[in-house]
C-alpha cells in the first residue's frame, strides 16, 4: 500500500508570477495549489518526467499547450501530458487558483525546461 506524507500547512514557495501551496507529496504524486497573481503568466514550459492535471478553481485560466492557446473557467480540467509545451496565464484583475495533481517519476523544479519565461529565468 502506497505511503502518503503530508505535509505541514502553509508549506509554499512563492514565484514572481504568484505562488504554489504543496498539500501532498508522494512518490507517485504531489498535488498543489496553485495562485496566479492578476496579469501574470508562469514560463512556457515542460516535463521529461511527469504529467499534470490542472482543475481550475476560481478565475479564468489561458492555457497554451503546444503553441494552442485556450480559455478555462473554474470546474474545467486540463490534462498536460508529459512532455508537453504548456503555459498557464491570468489576464484578469482577479487571482486565479487551480489544483495541480503531478504523476510521474520525479516532481523536482528542476525537471523544467523552459521556452521563454517574463522573469529571465532559465
Amino acid at each position: 500500500m502506497e505511503e502518503f506524507i503530508l505535509l505541514p500547512p502553509g508549506y509554499s514557495e512563492e514565484r514572481p508570477w504568484g505562488k504554489f501551496i504543496v498539500l501532498e507529496d508522494t512518490p507517485t504524486h504531489k498535488v498543489k495549489r496553485l495562485i496566479v497573481y492578476p496579469r501574470k503568466r508562469i514560463s512556457y514550459q515542460r516535463h521529461q518526467k511527469r504529467t499534470e492535471h490542472w482543475v481550475i478553481i476560481g478565475g479564468t485560466a489561458h492555457i497554451t499547450l503546444d503553441d494552442v492557446v485556450t480559455v478555462h473557467i473554474p470546474g474545467d480540467t486540463v490534462l498536460i501530458a508529459q512532455g508537453t509545451k504548456h503555459r498557464l496565464a491570468n489576464k484578469g484583475d482577479e487571482i486565479l487558483v487551480l489544483v495541480e495533481v503531478q504523476r510521474g517519476t520525479y516532481f523536482g523544479e528542476d525537471d523544467i525546461e523552459r521556452f521563454d519565461d517574463d522573469f529571465g529565468r532559465k
